[in-house]
């Protein structure tokens, strides 16, 4: 019996402490006291194989352009003293746009790379945001910026497959692919992936 009466009390105990208990505590309401995870896509092999294939294309194109330019020019048949004006135009144009065409397919896959978000971790803080990008052969750079430089052009909702991010002092948009992992996306939505005017 001297067992039962502190059995019954347990229950009415539990209530009350309960109730001395904030009515309302959410994980979101004050900063972070670690570093969170927001966003993670891990795709290294793609841009392995995307490296590769830019870098293939850069030689082949270089290799083109640098074969019509070294081409020496021929002497117009019915008069071997001058150098015919068509054959020379044709040589440069050739080799201006072999080389066109290579630095484009470089510089689409190199901004491609450094643009495309591997993980977006929110700092202990809440103050500052660490971005991580592939870069070119999946190799990853990071840098770390305040969050109030970071806008997101539009809600996750809205778009189909990528979500551009908008960092302050930065050409371009950085990418987040929607085929990724967002493993807390209220507190993705309320700060990195909120609209800011920048």
């Amino acid at each position: 019996m001297a067992m039962a009466a502190p059995m019954r009390l347990f229950p009415a105990r539990l209530l009350a402490n309960l109730r001395t208990l904030p009515a309302r505590c959410t994980v979101h309401d004050g900063p972070p006291t670690r570093d969170v995870l927001l966003y993670e896509h891990e795709r290294g092999r793609f841009f392995v194989v995307l490296g590769l294939f830019c870098a293939g294309q850069g030689v082949f194109w270089a290799s083109m352009a640098a074969g019509a330019w070294a081409r020496p020019p021929t002497a117009a048949p019915r008069d071997q003293g001058r150098l015919d004006v068509r054959s020379a135009l044709w040589r440069y144009g050739l080799a201006l746009g072999c080389g066109t065409i290579g630095t484009l397919v470089l510089g689409a896959g190199l901004l491609f790379s450094l643009r495309s978000v591997r993980s977006v971790i929110l700092l202990a803080g809440g103050k500052q945001v660490t971005l991580t990008t592939h870069a070119p052969f999946g190799l990853g750079a990071h840098f770390t910026v305040p969050l109030n430089q970071v806008s997101c052009m539009a809600h996750r909702a809205e778009v189909p497959a990528m979500l551009p991010l908008k960092i302050k002092g930065r050409r371009f948009y950085f990418l987040l692919d929607k085929a990724g992992h967002f493993p807390n996306t209220k507190l993705f939505d309320n700060t990195v992936g909120a609209y800011r005017s920048l």
